[in-house]
């Protein structure tokens, strides 16, 4: 009992001890501050920008003609490979040129008995002129040998021009290429019978190099357009050297040939809103066919002093308004509001809102505040159109 009492009161000493030698801990430097929050910036740099404007489109044949015989009559020949290239000029067809090359024959012939006329309706009134000097004949009968003589060269220029359409009506017989370009299926075989001016083609002849590519651009953003370049912001590229590229839609790839824009129409299209602008673009290769749908990249003009800002660090507030966080002098997070240009690839093309060699936050936005202390970590590589 006594050795149990005394473990007892050794135990109770030695945590008193312990309880006595307890001191409270002096606070580590800094306790009681917010700690500055690591975020990724990045820093703007004011530069020139090529305005693309992206459209959709179509690709359009450069020519196209539709062959249509001019005189009545039998194929006799077709002279040319369905989906072979012709040349502007070559034959293509025949028509039975019997018929027009007997026509012709005849309205010589007729031609050569009204020129004997002609010239001797021409000698008469020449003598009948001497004899009427000396009064050896009337002047009634000289009057008919005048009228006479013109009517024999009336009848003589009339003869003429029906000589000048059977040669016209023979030449017709020989279908000819009016272009150089690919020609389709042939609608019509050698013994079929065509009609002058018929509503069925015999063939299609279609241009594709060059080819054409219509693109689409929304009334409004033309008039955006319009009013940038008369504020002076934006630097216009002439029509005439406007510089279209385009982007297949079937297979998603580039064209590898730049277009360049022709002309713009002068009228928006009452249905869709829209202006249509026609580039046209070389195409050895054939790459390109009538109806593809495709998307074009139209260089309108270069921007001064713009911004390219990356999409993922601009954030819009309740009424659309963007803006951004920026660092400012004193490493605190900072709201900007931004305007947009529009859209370049991963980037907005901002025209004002920021600074030349602002320091933007572009990561870790979704912890970041205003006014809160940040402690900026540099991402060297610049924002690319």
């Amino acid at each position: 009992m006594h050795n149990l009492t005394k473990s007892v009161l050794i135990s109770s000493m030695l945590f008193i001890f312990v309880a006595c030698g307890d001191s409270p801990q002096t606070p580590p430097a800094g306790a009681g501050q917010a700690k500055a929050m690591p975020v990724e910036t990045l820093t703007l740099r004011a530069q020139k920008v090529d305005l693309i404007e992206e459209m959709p489109g179509r690709t359009v044949a450069y020519r196209k003609s539709d062959l249509r015989p001019q005189v009545d009559g039998i194929i006799e020949k077709r002279n040319f490979t369905e989906g072979a290239i012709v040349e502007a000029g070559q034959q293509l067809y025949l028509i039975d040129p019997a018929v027009y090359q007997a026509t012709l024959e005849a309205t010589l012939a007729e031609q050569s008995r009204l020129t004997s006329a002609f010239e001797l309706a021409t000698r008469t009134r020449k003598r009948y002129a001497d004899l009427r000097k000396n009064n050896s004949v009337s002047k009634d009968d000289f009057d008919n040998t005048l009228s006479a003589e013109a009517q024999a060269k009336a009848a003589l220029q009339a003869a003429k021009a029906q000589v000048k359409q059977a040669e016209i009506n023979l030449k017709y017989t020989k279908v000819e290429a009016p272009i150089s370009g690919q020609i389709g299926a042939s609608r019509f075989t050698e013994g079929a019978l065509v009609i002058a001016r018929q509503a069925e083609a015999l063939a299609t002849i279609t241009q594709l190099n060059p080819i054409y590519v219509d693109v689409t651009q929304a009334g409004s953003q033309l008039l955006h357009l319009r009013d940038t370049i008369n504020s002076g912001r934006l630097q216009a590229t002439e029509n005439s050297k406007m510089p279209v590229s385009i982007v297949i839609d079937a297979t998603g790839k580039p064209y590898e040939h730049m277009g360049t824009l022709e002309f713009s129409d002068v009228t928006v299209n009452e249905t869709t809103g829209t202006v249509r602008l026609r580039a046209v673009f070389p195409n050895p290769d054939k790459v390109l066919l009538p109806g593809m749908f495709v998307r074009g990249l139209v260089h309108q003009g270069t921007l001064a002093n713009a911004f390219l800002v990356p999409q993922n660090s601009v954030m819009r507030r309740p009424d659309g308004t963007p803006y951004l966080f920026a660092v400012s002098k004193d490493n605190k997070a900072i709201t900007k509001d931004l305007t947009i240009e529009k859209s370049s690839g991963k980037n907005w093309i901002v025209i004002s809102g920021v600074e030349d060699g602002e320091q933007i936050i572009i990561n870790g936005l979704q912890r970041v505040s205003p006014g809160m202390d940040v402690m900026p970590i540099a991402n060297n590589t610049p924002a690319k159109q």
